[in-house]
């Protein structure tokens, strides 16, 4: 049989000639609408892009706020940079001890008399005389020096000796005597980390006084 063909025109191409034989076929709209539709989806995969992109840095800027805003712990601002005070003292060391507190460690060491001068800070410990870097033998991921500004010629324990004991502390791991000379007394104090501390003098009891070294268990909460 012939084929039969008849010549239509198109609103969108002009004149063609179309085979009306020929099974029907996706023409030149199906393909435009494709075209359109395909179009529209990259638009909108765009538009999504960008959205997530800003959602992201917006998330992260916030994270780093927060981060920066952090409230200190406790409302601890103490800071972990060395701090000094007083002269030298001829109130003698006579013993030490510690505590445990809700926010902090403590080391204590009292006098006989009005003691006032000591030099904390972060950095290597040696001892008294010898000059034997301590360091090593201090448990701890940090060691705070402890210089303390008056003798300890009636303190019942040598150069080396571990003279606290802080087994289930947060912050403090070791405390160990460093010695005495020509007025001044040592200690190598390990602790968790390089934390936040501070230094307090306090009277008593009675006559006597202290030196209190507080430790910060963290930075911020």
């Amino acid at each position: 049989m012939p084929r039969c063909y008849v010549t239509v025109r198109a609103l969108w191409h002009g004149w063609r000639t179309v085979d009306l034989d020929r099974p029907p076929w996706p023409d030149t709209v199906d393909r435009e609408v494709t075209m359109r539709f395909t179009r529209t989806l990259m638009a909108v995969t765009a538009v999504l892009a960008v959205l997530l992109t800003t959602v992201g840095t917006a998330t992260a800027a916030d994270r780093l706020r927060a981060g920066v805003t952090a409230a200190p712990y406790c409302g601890i601002t103490w800071g972990s940079t060395g701090k000094t005070g007083g002269d030298l003292n001829p109130a003698p060391l006579l013993t030490t001890r510690t505590g445990q507190q809700d926010c902090y460690d403590r080391l204590v060491f009292e006098f006989d008399g009005n003691a006032d001068g000591y030099s904390v800070g972060y950095g290597e410990v040696f001892t008294e005389g010898q000059g034997l870097a301590m360091s090593p033998y201090t448990a701890g991921g940090a060691v705070l020096r402890v210089q303390l500004r008056e003798p300890a010629v009636g303190y019942p324990y040598r150069a080396g000796d571990h003279v606290a004991a802080v087994l289930g502390y947060r912050t403090l791991r070791d405390v160990v005597y460093g010695g005495t000379f020509e007025g001044y007394s040592t200690f190598a104090v390990g602790v968790r980390a390089q934390l936040p501390f501070r230094v307090l003098l306090l009277a008593g009891p009675g006559t006597h006084s202290r030196i209190v070294l507080d430790v910060a268990h963290q930075w911020q909460e």
